[in-house]
C-alpha cells in the first residue's frame, strides 16, 4: 500500500474521532489512544498492515492529522488492545517478531530515571551556511559526514530536539510460568509523554503492566571496538497500561461462579476445604485451618486521616525438622493467587524489599524489587526464615505492618506498595524443641519480628503410638499408591474459590460478633494475678486484637458471607487460643503471657529479676559492694524463691549489664 493511500485511508478513520483529538488537546495532552479494534473493523487491510510495519504506519497516521484543524503539531498516535495472536510471552520472542507491532505482559522488575535522549540535531556548514538535520536514530550521537559543497567535518551544532526517555525492565508473572521455570526479562525503553509523572506511577516496580510496542535488535559493542554477532532485544514501546493484579487475574467462568456459590452453603465447607489442603500431610488440622483463615485474609481499612489498618495476616510456623512444613508452604504457593516463594540462605534483604542497581543504559540508577514488592497483593512465603542473617530480616518490619518499603540509597528515595501476606517457616535454635524453653528464645529473630506475626504455631513432633500409627499408614500408603491422594476440592478449584472469596466479599462486623471479641479480650486481659507482689502477666495486646477481626473476617470469606457473625468470632477466638496455649502459656502461673512470645522472658521471670535486683540492693547496703552469690542465695530462699531461679536470674542480670563477677562467686553492681 502506498504511503498516500495510508494517509488517506487514516483520514477517513480519524473523520469518527474529531471531537475526541480536540478534547485531547484542549487537555493539553500530547498523544491520542485509539482502539486496535475499532481499526480493524474500519478498514482490515490498514490493521494488519500496522501489525507488519508498525513503524511507517504510524508515521502515516501521525502525518494524516495535519489535514484536520488542530492545533498541536506533534500529536502521537497510540494503539492498545491488540489482537491475542499479537500478545506474545517474553520467552516466547524470536527473531520473526523483530519490527512487527505485538504487545507483552509483565511485572516492572527495575525502572531507571527519567533522562532527556535527542532525537534530532541540526548543524550549520561553516562554508555555505547551509543546514543539515539529522535524525538521532541510533544510540551514538551521529554528526553529518559532508555538506553539499564538499566540506567535510567540523560542522557547528546550530539546535537539538530532546525528548524524555526511561528504561524499564519487565520481567514475566509468576503465575504464567510452569514448575521451576525461570522468569525472562526483557528491557523496554519509554518515551514522551509515557514517562510523565501520571504514567511513571503505573511503573513502579512490582506494578503489572502490558505494552504494546515494536522489538528492536541492538548491536553488541565487543572490547576490540567492533559489534558481535549476536543482539540484544529491546522493546520501543507505543502503549502502556496497568493490569489490575491480585486476585483478579483468576478468571471464574459463569459455570464454575454457580458451583461456587452452590458450596459455599455447604454446612460441612470448613472441614472439606481443611481436608484439601495439603492432603499429603497427615494431622496438623490447626495448621490447616489458620491456613485457611490466613488465605482468604482480613479486609484493609482506610481511615479519614490517611491510616490504614492491613487486612492480612502473617504466620510463622515453627517446628522440629520433617514435620512436613515445607510441604504446606509449597501446597499454599500452589493455591495462593500471585505467590513467590523464598528460601533460607537463598534471599538477602535486598532480595526480599528492594535494591539500588546501576543502570547501564541510562548511567544512573536504577530501583529494583524483592520478593515482597512482586508479591505485591498476594503472598510471599519464605522457608527456613532462621537462617537468613538477622540484618536482612530487619528489612521486614516495617513491609509486614505499614505494608510499604521505602528505600533511601544513593540517589533514589522511593516507597513501594507492599500489600502482602507474609507465611513463614522455621525451625529452633537447637534443631528441636527445648518444651521448657520459651519459643521466642528458641527462634533465631528477633522479637520485634516475631511480634508482627498474627499466629506462631509450633509443630513439635512428639512420638505417640497411636498417631504414629496413622501417620506411617498414611505415607506408606500414599508410596505404594500415589494416585490414592483424594481430597474434596483440587487445588486449582481452591484457587478459584479463594480468588472468588477475596474479590467478591468484604464482610463487616456484627454487633454480636464485636461483642464475643470484646469480652474475650477484656476477660483475658484482667485475669486475676497470682500475687500482689508478682508482676502481673500480660496475655494478649491490641495486636491480638486487630489479629481477632481479620481472623474472623477470614472465616466469613470462607461462607462467602458478607457480614462477620458470632460463630466467626469464636471460630477466631478458638484459633488464636490454640495458638496462645502452646506458644504463651506460662506454666509456672498457669495463665496465657504475651510477653514469653515477644521477649522471650515470662513475666513470672521478670517479677522474680525484679526481686532478686531488690535483694542486691539491700544486700551492698548491709555488705558493700561485693556480694557473695551463696549469701543472695540464702536471702532469696527466705523468700521463697530457688537457687535454680537465682542463678538464671544472676546470668541475664550479667547479660544485661547491670552487674558483673570481679572475684569467681562474688558480684557487684556495676
Amino acid at each position: 500500500m502506498e504511503t498516500q493511500e495510508q494517509l488517506e485511508k487514516f483520514r477517513d478513520f480519524f473523520e469518527n474521532y474529531q471531537d475526541y483529538l480536540h478534547e485531547v488537546i484542549a487537555k493539553g495532552e500530547i498523544s491520542a489512544i485509539f482502539d486496535f479494534n475499532e481499526l480493524l473493523v474500519h478498514d482490515p487491510e490498514l490493521a494488519d498492515l500496522l501489525l507488519e510495519d508498525p513503524e511507517n504506519v504510524l508515521k502515516a497516521a501521525e502525518l494524516s492529522l495535519d489535514n484536520f484543524d488542530i492545533p498541536s503539531k506533534d500529536l502521537r498516535v497510540r494503539f492498545h488492545n491488540l489482537p491475542v495472536t499479537n500478545t506474545v510471552r517474553i520467552r516466547d520472542i524470536r527473531s520473526e517478531h523483530l519490527d512487527k507491532f505485538i504487545s507483552i505482559e509483565g511485572l516492572v522488575r527495575q525502572t531507571s530515571d527519567v533522562r532527556p535522549q535527542v532525537t534530532s540535531a541540526k548543524f550549520e556548514c561553516p562554508s555555505c551556511g547551509n543546514t543539515i538535520n539529522i535524525l538521532q536514530i541510533d544510540t551514538q550521537f551521529k554528526e553529518p559526514s559532508r555538506c553539499s559543497c564538499g566540506r567535510r567535518g567540523r560542522f557547528r551544532l546550530i539546535s537539538k530536539e530532546l525528548i524524555d526517555a526511561q528504561r524499564v525492565v519487565l520481567e514475566e508473572a509468576p503465575e504464567n510460568l510452569e514448575g521451576g521455570e525461570q522468569p525472562k526479562r526483557l528491557a523496554v525503553f519509554l518515551k514522551g509523554d509515557l514517562v510523565d509523572p501520571k504514567m511513571e506511577k503505573r511503573t513502579t516496580p512490582g506494578s503489572k503492566v502490558k505494552i504494546s510496542g515494536t522489538v528492536k535488535e541492538v548491536p553488541v559493542p565487543l572490547r576490540t571496538g567492533g559489534h558481535s554477532t549476536r543482539y540484544d532485544l529491546v522493546m520501543e514501546s507505543n502503549f502502556i497500561e496497568p493490569v489490575e493484579e491480585t486476585f483478579e487475574e483468576t478468571s471464574v467462568s459463569k459455570k464454575e461462579e454457580k458451583e461456587i456459590i452452590k458450596i459455599s452453603k455447604d454446612p460441612k465447607l470448613y472441614q472439606k476445604i481443611q481436608d484439601s489442603i495439603a492432603p499429603s500431610i497427615y494431622g496438623h488440622e490447626d495448621v490447616k485451618a489458620a491456613l485457611i483463615l490466613q488465605l482468604m485474609g482480613g479486609v484493609q481499612k482506610e481511615h479519614d486521616d490517611g491510616t490504614k489498618r492491613r487486612g492480612d495476616m502473617h504466620v510463622l510456623l515453627i517446628g522440629d525438622p520433617g514435620a512436613g512444613k515445607s510441604q504446606m508452604l509449597q501446597f499454599v504457593s500452589k493455591i495462593a493467587p500471585k505467590a513467590r516463594l523464598v528460601s533460607g540462605k537463598g534471599a538477602s534483604g535486598a532480595g526480599l524489599t528492594a535494591t539500588v542497581v546501576k543502570d547501564e543504559f541510562m548511567r544512573g540508577w536504577a530501583l529494583e524489587a524483592g520478593a515482597f514488592v512482586l508479591a505485591n497483593g498476594g503472598f510471599c512465603i519464605i522457608d527456613e526464615m532462621d537462617k537468613i542473617n538477622p540484618e536482612d530480616t530487619s528489612a521486614l518490619h516495617q513491609a509486614l505492618e505499614q505494608q510499604v518499603i521505602t528505600i533511601s540509597k544513593a540517589n533514589i528515595q522511593a516507597t513501594l506498595k507492599a500489600k502482602t501476606t507474609l507465611l513463614a517457616a522455621a525451625n529452633p535454635k537447637l534443631g528441636r524443641f527445648d518444651p521448657y524453653t520459651p519459643i521466642a528464645a528458641q527462634i533465631n529473630m528477633p522479637s520485634t519480628l516475631i511480634n508482627r506475626f498474627d499466629l506462631i504455631f509450633p509443630i513439635k513432633d512428639l512420638p505417640s503410638k497411636e498417631f504414629d500409627t496413622k501417620v506411617a499408614t498414611h505415607v506408606l500408603n500414599l508410596q505404594q499408591k500415589p494416585d490414592d491422594l483424594k481430597s474434596t476440592f483440587d487445588s486449582d478449584f481452591l484457587k478459584k474459590y479463594i480468588s472468588y472469596a477475596r474479590q467478591k466479599t468484604n464482610p463487616k462486623l456484627t454487633k454480636e460478633a464485636v461483642e464475643e471479641i470484646k469480652d474475650f479480650y477484656v476477660g483475658l486481659r484482667n485475669m486475676p494475678g497470682t500475687g500482689e507482689d508478682m508482676v502481673k502477666p500480660i496475655p494478649i495486646s491490641a495486636r491480638q486484637l486487630e489479629a481477632l477481626v481479620r481472623l474472623a473476617e477470614g472465616s466469613a470469606r470462607v461462607r462467602l458471607s458478607k457480614t462477620v457473625t458470632k460463630k466467626d468470632a469464636q471460630r477466631a477466638i478458638e484459633t488464636l487460643k490454640r495458638c496462645l496455649m502452646q506458644v504463651g502459656f506460662d506454666y509456672e502461673t498457669g495463665q496465657i503471657d504475651i510477653d514469653r512470645i515477644s521477649t522471650g522472658i515470662s513475666a513470672s521471670q521478670r517479677g522474680k529479676i525484679v526481686k532478686i535486683r531488690e535483694l542486691i540492693n539491700d544486700l551492698e547496703k548491709k555488705i558493700g559492694k561485693l556480694i557473695p552469690i551463696d549469701d543472695l542465695i540464702l536471702e532469696a530462699s527466705e523468700q521463697g524463691i530457688e537457687e535454680e531461679k537465682v542463678t538464671e536470674a544472676v546470668e541475664m542480670l550479667k547479660r544485661d549489664g547491670s552487674i558483673y563477677e570481679p572475684k569467681r562467686g562474688q558480684i557487684s553492681k556495676v
